[in-house]
Formats: C-alpha cells, structure tokens, sequence
C-alpha cells in the first residue's frame, strides 16, 4: 500500500479509511493530500520552508507573529507564487502585558553581570515587545490573500477578528494543551484543535492557565481531546517519524502536527549555533523555560537556563524579556556559541536531519499509509 500511495504522490482518497473519521473530516477542511501540519516555527523559517511541505502534500505554515504587515505581505507574496496548495499562516493572540518598571529592573539586574563578561553596556538596552497579538492592521495585510487556513497560539482572537477571519473562508486552528482549552477553543469557533503535549518545542500555548502542572504529555492529552470534543483533534508533540505518526493516528488523532522534525531540514533558516545543538548530544536535554520571552517554551538547555534557572521570576511577562536578551544572544552568537539563545526543541529531535522538507514530509507520510 505505501508503494503505491508513493506512486499516487499520497493522493487524499488512498489514506482515506472509515475507521478514522476525524481524519476524513481534517482533510475535508484542510484540502490538503496529508493530513499532516508543518509547525509554524518563528526564527527558523520563512515562505520557502511552507512551499516546500505544501508541494509535497502537507500543510506548510508561516509564522506571523514578529511580522509587520509589511513583511506579512511580502512573505505571502512568496509564499502563493511558490505553490498553489493550500498553506496556514499563524498568529498570537495573547494580551499585552502592562510594563513593570520594578521587574524589568530586577531583570536587567539579573543579566547585567553576563553583561559585564561580554563588555556590553545594558543600560543602552530598550525596552520593548517584539511580538504583538494579531489585529486589524495584521488583518488588512492578510485579507487580500485569504488564506485556507490561518491558525493561533494563545487562544482565540477577539469575536469580532475572528469573525473577519472567517468571512474570508478561512479554516481556524488552535492550539490546546489541556481539555478545558480544548472545550473553549471548540466553543469559541476553532474548526480544528492542535493537542499540544508538553514534548513539544517552543512556546506552549496554554491561555486559561499559566499553571504548568496542567501541562501534560501529548498521549495523555490526546485522547481526553478526542474524546471530549467534535472537531478534530491533532496531535502534537514528540512526533519525529511515521512510528510516532501510526501512534497518534491509533489514539483517535485526525492528524499530527510536526515542528522539530523540520529545523535542520534545507529551506528551514535555523541558525548555524540552532543545528549544531539539535545535532549534537546536548539535544536530548530540553526544558521548559521562560527566560528568552516571558512565556514558558521548550528549548535545549544552554548556559543561561542553567546559571539562572529556566524558571526565573526575574523575567517580565511575555514579550518583554526578549528585549534585554538579544544583545547576549547576538555578541554569543557571532562567537559560535548558543549559550545565550532560545534553541527551541522538542523531546524528541530525532527526526531532525538536513535533507529537503519533502524527504521529511514523505517519511512522516508512511505513518499515515499504515495506520488503519
């Protein structure tokens, strides 16, 4: 069956199978020939690396959230003159914290001694967020594309947002990382939800709760998800191969998504220092961290998470830490050494290899043929 699925270039009615509707029903809303969702990851990617999973029959994603409009529209003008797939585009909804000026003394005095070593001047740093929640300026860039699909991180935007969103067509997706955000998100109008275990890389996407004894493996999320809800469900988190594919899809997932996977892969522009540490041995270390951004994401434990801890209350509320640690990040960086950068994994990096996102997407794509 996979050879000929190979020979077919995954077509949609091949993997289809009654035994999984939820499946059906995602590819429905996705019309994609995979039910198989590239992580939008912000930092590591831009159009190239969602042109290459769309052409081969996944769901590519851009990552929105530190784009301006302007840079929202030159992206997706690269992106739809590269392929004519259907794509997802991804944005931030959370809320913008009100500036504490006694916490971000207490930050940069935590900092200023890694200052010192690196012979930079914290004083000369300025505040500010690097990351805004979608709104209607990011809605009137994107409204002339009308994307298949767009997605979020942190929730839901506002009704009204959302409801523009959908007047375009639009398939909405979001992230859950407990079954009482999924139950919201399904209230609130996602069409689809993303079941974020706590393997997976970068920012979790938890918004009813900053509570992280909430947070739970992705194959204990899972079939909660699928089992408390009507839309369909997909895994995510810790998914590197088509084994871990054939897992997800036996717990009820209707599909996965996958982000570590695809970090050393050609298109993907993760730094040099970024895949030399998903390479290396330091790889199976992760943790979550709030230190790089305010908000706890997964990432490869380095020198900064070590010598402050990767859960500090030193740092500002999300987005605000990220100010005063871009000058370590880029003095350290241009030395070869990650020691002061967001490596952002998941547990389980072992898919990572630097081959076309395509040979990526098709292996993944064997899970799917098998399962069922």
């Amino acid at each position: 069956m996979i050879n000929a699925i190979h020979q077919r270039g995954f077509t949609l009615a091949a993997i289809r199978h009654g035994d999984n509707p939820g499946m059906n029903t995602l590819l429905s809303l996705l019309r994609t020939r995979l039910p198989l969702i590239q992580a939008p990851m912000a930092g590591s990617q831009g159009a190239a690396l969602a042109v290459a999973v769309c052409n081969a029959g996944g769901l590519g994603s851009l990552p929105c959230a530190m784009l301006s409009p302007e840079g929202l529209h030159q992206e997706l003008t690269a992106l739809t003159a590269g392929t004519s797939a259907p794509y997802n585009v991804n944005f931030f909804c959370h809320t913008p914290p009100v500036p504490d000026a006694q916490r971000e003394a207490g930050w940069r005095q935590a900092l200023a001694p890694f200052y010192a070593e690196a012979g930079l001047d914290i004083g000369t740093v300025k505040s500010g967020a690097g990351r805004v929640p979608f709104d209607h300026a990011m809605a009137d860039a994107l409204e002339p594309f009308r994307p298949p699909v767009v997605s979020f991180h942190f929730g839901l935007p506002a009704p009204d947002l959302l409801a523009r969103v959908k007047g375009w067509g639009s398939v909405v997706l979001s992230s859950a990382t407990t079954v009482a955000e999924g139950r919201w998100l399904q209230a609130h109008g996602a069409d689809a939800v993303i079941a974020q275990g706590l393997e997976a890389g970068g920012h979790r996407g938890m918004f009813l709760t900053d509570d992280l004894t909430t947070q739970v493996t992705t194959f204990a999320l899972l079939p909660q998800l699928v089992s408390a809800l009507t839309v369909p469900v997909v895994a995510a988190g810790g998914i590197a191969d088509a084994t871990g594919v054939r897992a997800a899809m036996a717990l009820g997932a209707a599909g996965v998504q996958v982000g570590t996977a695809y970090l050393c892969c050609l298109e993907a522009t993760t730094s040099a220092v970024h895949r030399a540490a998903l390479m290396s041995e330091a790889s199976v270390h992760t943790a979550l961290t709030h230190l790089f951004s305010g908000r706890p994401a997964r990432g490869i434990v380095n020198r900064l998470m070590r010598e402050l801890g990767p859960l500090n209350p030193a740092a500002p509320a999300f987005p605000l830490a990220t100010a005063a640690i871009a000058p370590l990040r880029a003095h350290w960086e241009a030395q070869g050494s990650g020691d002061f950068s967001p490596l952002w994994s998941g547990q389980n990096p072992s898919g990572c290899r630097t081959v076309p996102a395509a040979d990526i997407t098709r292996a993944l794509a064997e899970g799917f043929a098998s399962a069922g």
